[in-house]
Parts: structure tokens; C-alpha cells; sequence
């Protein structure tokens, strides 16, 4: 699980339950209005549906579950693996590489790496994984895209919902007991379309870039390895070059854990 996505929901919900019982109210006085609750949501959902493709529509439930798991990329253990790789190549050849992508699952990886060892051009290559990775990015910002107009379209009709409770209102103008109830109602639509937009919607959008971001920064420093060692170069230049994609805390400890070696290989560092 995304531990930030879950905390975040979480305080998110606290403050806001705090804040009514601070002012006096109670948290069960928000779902004293459930006709509000499914036309901000059912509402929202419907009017983003109508600008978005059936194809994004159709992977809602991944986009939800996206965001609420954590990456499982490993920038360090990649960057390992493409140094004992480049290692591996200036040994042996790139022909000797043909066997070690076997056992790679990562099909971005793998289909760099055998690009390589097929001999195809190094511009070439570099065209079509950057290609690979724009696509990536688009497919990605479709569900992006959902979510912030989501998250536009929820207060909307959270005014929508308030301005039909209080036609109600006006409609019982001669029952004052109903009056104050009545105007509260209405007035809670406003409310959950503002908290959806803002606790749920915006940010799982967010999420859902950053999500991406990370995926695309991961790509690229794939990309810089496959490129490094098609150009034969030392494994020692080619782990310097890639580290530069982690950040300063997570390098030099990486960096410690393996004694202070740039390289893993010493007869690769030599040759």
C-alpha cells in the first residue's frame, strides 16, 4: 500500500471531523443529507465520464487501486543490474547478453537490452524508447486528466445540490421549525462537493503524476544504462552516470553499502 495516499486520506478525514466538533457539530451530521452525497459523487463521475474516452472509464478501478499502491520500482538494483550488464558486455560481447535478459521480467529492460544485442543502431534505439516512454506518459495522463475534472466538476455540483435545497427551503417558508434544518441540508451539498474535490479527486490525481513522474525518471535512466552499453563504455562511467538519477541521501548509502566500490566487478572497472 501507498503509506502517504492512506495517511493522508486519513489525517485529511481527522481534521475535518475535528473541526466540526470543535464548532459544535457532530461528524454524523454529514450524512444527514444522503441525496447530496450521491449527486456530488454520481454526479461528478457522470459529467467527467462524458469528456473522457470508454477506454479511461474502463480502467477506473486500476487507476483507484493505482494510487493507493506503492511503485515497485528499485532504481539502486536497476542500476546494479545495468553495470553488471555493461561489465558483462565489454568482457564478453554484447552477444554474451542474449542470455542474461532472460531472466529479466522488466519488458522495458529486456526489450532495450535485446535491441542491443541485435545490433541496432544506437540513435535508433534511443528513438523508439523515448517514444516508449512519451506513450507511457500519455496513457498515464488520461486517468491524470479524469480525476482533476473529477475534482472540477464535484463542486459544481455541490452548488447544484444547494441551490435544489433551497428551492425545498423556499417551498416551506410558513413551517419555521423545518426552516433552519432545511437550509442546513441544502447548504451540506456545497460541503461534500468541496471535500471531494479536495480530500479525494485532486488529490488522486495528483498521485497519479507523481506516480508517473517516477515511472518516467526510472525509464530514462534505463534508457542513459542501454545507451552506455551499447557504447561499450567503463562499467565504473556507467554506474557513475546512472547514480546521478538517485538521490544524494539514497546514492551514498548505496554507495557505503558496498564499501565505497564504484563498480562491482573490479576486473570491469580495470578494463
Amino acid at each position: 500500500m501507498n503509506i502517504t495516499t492512506i495517511v493522508g486520506l486519513l489525517v485529511g478525514i481527522a481534521v475535518i471531523i475535528i473541526a466540526m466538533i470543535m464548532d459544535g457539530g457532530a461528524p454524523a451530521e454529514l450524512f444527514a443529507n444522503p441525496s447530496a452525497l450521491i449527486l456530488i459523487i454520481g454526479g461528478s463521475l457522470a459529467a467527467t465520464t462524458l469528456s473522457s474516452s470508454l477506454e479511461t472509464v474502463k480502467t477506473l478501478p486500476l487507476l483507484f487501486k493505482q494510487a493507493f499502491t506503492a511503485n515497485k520500482f528499485q532504481v539502486a538494483e536497476s542500476i546494479d543490474l545495468l553495470v553488471k550488464m555493461a561489465d558483462r558486455a565489454r568482457r564478453d560481447g554484447l552477444l554474451a547478453l542474449e542470455e542474461e535478459t532472460k531472466n529479466i521480467t522488466d519488458e522495458f529492460l529486456k526489450s532495450g537490452l535485446m535491441m542491443v544485442v541485435d545490433g541496432i543502431d544506437q540513435n535508433q534505439i534511443r528513438v523508439i524508447l523515448e517514444t516508449n516512454i512519451e506513450q507511457m506518459r500519455t496513457r498515464h495522463r488520461a486517468g491524470i486528466t479524469f480525476f482533476a475534472g473529477a475534482g472540477g466538476f464535484a463542486p459544481t455540483f455541490g452548488i447544484i445540490g444547494t441551490v435544489m435545497g433551497l428551492i425545498s427551503v423556499l417551498k416551506n417558508l410558513d413551517n419555521p421549525a423545518l426552516l433552519a434544518k432545511s437550509i442546513a441540508s441544502a447548504f451540506l451539498a456545497t460541503l461534500w462537493g468541496l471535500m471531494m474535490a479536495n480530500l479525494i479527486y485532486l488529490p488522486l490525481s495528483g498521485k497519479l503524476k507523481v506516480k508517473s513522474e517516477e515511472e518516467a525518471h526510472m525509464r530514462y535512466m534505463q534508457l542513459e544504462g542501454i545507451l552506455s552499453i551499447h557504447a561499450g563504455e567503463n562499467p565504473a562511467i556507467v554506474r557513475e552516470k546512472l547514480k546521478s538519477y538517485l538521490p544524494p541521501a539514497v546514492a551514498k548509502k548505496n554507495a557505503e553499502a558496498k564499501g565505497g566500490a564504484p563498480v562491482g566487478d573490479a576486473e570491469g572497472a580495470r578494463a
